[in-house]
């Protein structure tokens, strides 16, 4: 039995835990050190000091710290606990917080062992073992700068609109003190593992489970024989199964066969290993353009593989408008599929609740659409079914469809007991939705003068097998295709194809990051072939209120941010320039709500109690600071103190507005929770009364309404990046990022968004990549293969905040979540250009930044 010392304290532990973290977790009670990778050691968030050291201790065994003293974040002096929580909290270092202890922990001896001699360079070098998806690192260094200068100045909520403060819930995020799904356990729990098919497209002939029940501690093992209600779940379509039965054939390599309920957690999974399955193994359909005329249906039960197709025109006809023009343009650009890569791991915990109901805790970006899907599956009312939402370790779209939510839950239920299953790091990688890779062929024309006359582009996405919001990501990539830009002739056509590839779904961005890399590549041909500069070029064809764009929207005000973002990059691109370096530029549009007809209605509640005020809305809190915005507004419309303001999001009350996607969650909330107030106050802000407000947007118009001049989207975010490329070196040196972000709610979360979406941006235009083979298997199965920039490959970002009011939107609010990474790719295609004289249409570049 391993003895060692734990925060002061002599422990000993069982000898079966595969590493140090699983000992501290799963026995201990200490959770502080986070599970992101396990046991592959390459993420960071588990790290702890053994005898004063960084350790990753997932990959610690047992006999290695055999008496030996291990100190985790709980273990830290108060005082010094206390320092570090409050400069993270200060710089807006952290977001969704998963990463946050491990970095904390890591900081924490840095500073111990340099002192007020640790530089920003030397920190990114040391950090070197971390990922953070979420800020870009930028203000994790400019906390780490705060602690080793000694600035010990007060972290501060924030208070009214438009002010700067720290995190709803930061200090406990900094310190791995506020749990996560994985850091819950309740009386009687059992965990659960999943067992995943072993062939992309194959039919299933029989699952046996003999094995895998005898496996001592086993409590059960359920499939899809088990489910009593609907097999199949989906956003959209009702397209997913979540169980693939005998008889039944699978789609891809995330589908799922069977749950097995176990003891503890280690048991479950090695038991999940011995559910034994005989296939009878068929070609898998993996390219996207074949698929679209391929006999065989990649998706068992749906026909064919054309899962949906958008299209417009508008204007005067395209092929004479090329002929007309005086430079034409052409070219293939083809994106490629990216993992969103959150550091948490999809988990849940479901419990039979003695009332009858069934209470589900969950992570995923929608609880109200998770609730009526587990009801369905279950067979059982949608008031059967309580979710409540534990603010999640990031998301970026991809947990928008359910992972594990209805097996665990229907676990749960049959067994009448609590069961929690987590995924992990490959079955998360496997399961999970995905950025789509794109083809894009497109045609553009412009005058002597450098306006643009017209736009052809045909479009066609990997969507995976299952809808997802597949169709939706091409159809927004097709509204996008012509960027932030006036275009007389257009017609454009997406289509969104079945595969038997990983699926693809909501990443940031949404499709419109990849249609405008191809439509930011045309611009720079088109201003090489007029000989002006890639500045001139956009600002001779950027919108402007009243013009027609794209699929036909009249532009409202809220497109001078376009041109203010185009002007705040122009005196670092003239000197940049002057300097000799290589520079490019990159101008982008992003929807701010579903748009599209669809009719959004966000709710929001606003209770006065005894211990102060609860504000509860119906979005999901992923790191984005969505809980800091309902706070702030709180605080702004009823005038109240900050530290008495609590935020709850959970389905005892019918707030639903779908997914948190779109960019729309400060925006829809905001305008939810202002709403509430002023009806709190107009009956005089009485005690325990649910006073509810509403915001909509039911004004778009769908592609398919015929309408002339559509509003497809009620309000849009706009960006410029200029990338900065040392001729000498090839190193990519500076980012400068102008966002018009409407209004600056917290303008540190809106720098840190901004900057999180350049890194990640950065990443999708050099060196990321979930490439998958013929047989429809992902080849690059750890974070480390996923081409992630770590701290020290993130050159400094500048980020300029513009606020050119939305009209009609609550405090002239636009999104920022997913705009910030829009231009990205297309500007450090043209930097690469302005380097080397090579066009590039093939993501990722695969440069070294």
């Amino acid at each position: 039995m391993p003895r060692f010392m734990l925060n002061g304290a002599a422990v000993q532990v069982g000898d079966h835990h595969p590493h140090l973290l699983a000992a501290l977790r799963d026995e201990l009670g200490v959770t502080s050190p986070k599970d992101g990778c396990a046991p592959a050691g390459q993420c960071g968030c588990c790290v702890v000091l053994v005898d004063g050291k960084p350790q990753v201790s997932c990959v610690m065994t047992l006999d290695r710290v055999e008496g030996h003293r291990v100190t985790t974040l709980e273990g830290l002096d108060a005082d010094d606990r206390h320092r570090l929580a409050n400069a993270f909290g200060a710089a807006g270092a952290l977001q969704c917080g998963f990463c946050t202890p491990g970095i904390v922990m890591r900081t924490a001896a840095l500073l111990r062992d340099k002192g007020a001699a640790l530089t920003r360079d030397a920190a990114a070098r040391r950090l070197g073992g971390h990922l953070c998806r979420c800020t870009g690192y930028v203000k994790i260094l400019d906390a780490i700068e705060r602690l080793a200068a000694g600035d010990d100045a007060p972290s501060t909520l924030p208070q009214g609109i438009g002010t700067r403060g720290v995190k709803y819930e930061s200090d406990r995020l900094a310190l791995g003190d506020r749990p996560y799904i994985d850091d819950m356990t309740l009386p009687g729990m059992l965990h659960a593992a999943l067992r995943l098919t072993d062939h992309a497209r194959a039919d299933v002939v029989r699952i046996d489970t003999t094995r895998a029940l005898a496996e001592p501690g086993v409590e059960a093992v359920f499939t899809a024989a088990d489910v009593h209600g609907e097999l199949r779940v989906g956003l959209i379509h009702t397209d997913w199964p979540v169980f693939i039965p005998e008889g039944g054939r699978t789609s891809y390599l995330g589908d799922v066969l069977a749950i097995v309920v176990a003891s503890d957690r280690q048991t479950a999974r090695r038991a999940s290993a011995l559910v034994d399955v005989e296939y009878d193994v068929k070609r898998p359909v993996t390219d996207p353009l074949a698929a679209m005329h391929d006999s065989d249906d990649a998706v068992w039960g749906l026909h064919g593989n054309v899962l949906s197709r958008s299209a417009y025109t508008r204007g005067d006809d395209v092929d004479d408008a090329l002929a007309a023009s005086a430079h034409v343009v052409h070219d293939v650009f083809q994106t490629q599929r990216v993992e969103h890569a959150f550091l948490e791991p999809e988990s849940t915990l479901a419990a039979p609740q003695p009332d009858g109901t069934l209470m589900v805790w969950s992570g995923g970006q929608g609880i109200w659409d998770d609730r009526n899907q587990i009801a369905a599956v279950l067979g059982i009312p949608a008031d059967q079914v309580v979710v409540e939402l534990v603010s999640n370790g990031g998301a970026f779209g991809g947990k928008e469809d359910m992972s594990n939510q209805a097996q665990t839950t229907l676990a749960a239920w049959l067994l009448d007991r609590p069961v929690k299953c987590t995924l992990t790091r490959t079955q998360s990688l496997l399961m999970h939705a995905k950025r789509h890779p794109i083809r894009i062929e497109a045609w553009a024309g412009c005058g002597e003068d450098g306006r643009l006359t017209a736009l052809r582009a045909r479009m066609v996405g990997d969507s995976g097998p299952y809808a997802s919001v597949g169709m939706k990501v091409l159809e927004r990539a097709a509204g996008h295709a012509s960027g932030p830009y006036v275009v007389p002739a257009i017609d454009v056509e997406a289509v969104a194809v079945r595969t038997n590839n990983p699926v693809c779904g909501a990443f940031r961005g949404f499709g419109a990051n990849q249609a405008q890399f191809a439509m930011e590549g045309l611009m720079d041909r088109l201003a090489e072939l007029v000989g002006i500069s890639s500045w001139d070029i956009r600002e001779r064809n950027v919108v402007a209120p009243g013009v027609v764009w794209g699929p036909g929207q009249i532009m409202d005000d809220g497109c001078r941010g376009a041109r203010a973002c185009l002007e705040a990059v122009k005196p670092a691109y003239d000197d940049a320039v002057a300097a000799g370096h290589a520079v490019g530029l990159g101008l982008s549009l992003k929807n701010s709500g579903l748009g599209n007809g669809f009719e959004e209605i966000a709710k929001a509640v606003v209770r006065f109690d005894d211990d102060g005020v609860e504000v509860r809305h119906c979005w999901t809190e992923m790191g984005q600071g969505v809980h800091t915005v309902a706070l702030q507004v709180a605080v702004e419309e009823l005038g109240v103190d900050p530290a008495t303001v609590r935020v709850v999001v959970d389905t005892t009350r019918e707030l639903g507005a779908g997914q948190t996607t779109g960019s729309r969650g400060t925006l829809m909330g905001a305008g939810a929770v202002a709403d509430a107030c002023r009806r709190a106050d107009e009956d005089g802000r009485q005690p325990g009364v649910d006073y509810v407000g509403e915001y909509r947007v039911d004004w778009t118009n769908s592609l398919d309404e015929g309408v002339e001049h559509p509003v497809i989207h009620s309000a849009f975010g706009y960006a410029a990046q200029l990338v900065v490329i040392d001729r000498r070196t090839g190193a990519l040196t500076k980012v400068v990022a102008a966002h018009d972000v409407g209004f600056a709610v917290n303008p540190t979360l809106c720098e840190g968004q901004i900057e999180g979406a350049v890194h990640m941006g950065l990443g999708y235009a050099l060196s990321e990549d979930f490439p998958a083979d013929d047989e429809g298997r992902p080849t690059n199965m750890t974070l480390r293969r996923l081409g992630i920039l770590r701290p020290r490959d993130v050159p400094p970002i500048e980020t300029i905040l513009v606020e050119s009011p939305q009209p009609d939107s609550p405090y002239g609010i636009k999104g920022v979540g997913e705009i910030g990474l829009v231009p990205t790719a297309g500007a450090v295609a043209a930097a690469l250009h302005d380097l080397d004289g090579q066009w590039r249409a093939s993501l990722p570049m695969r440069r070294s930044a």
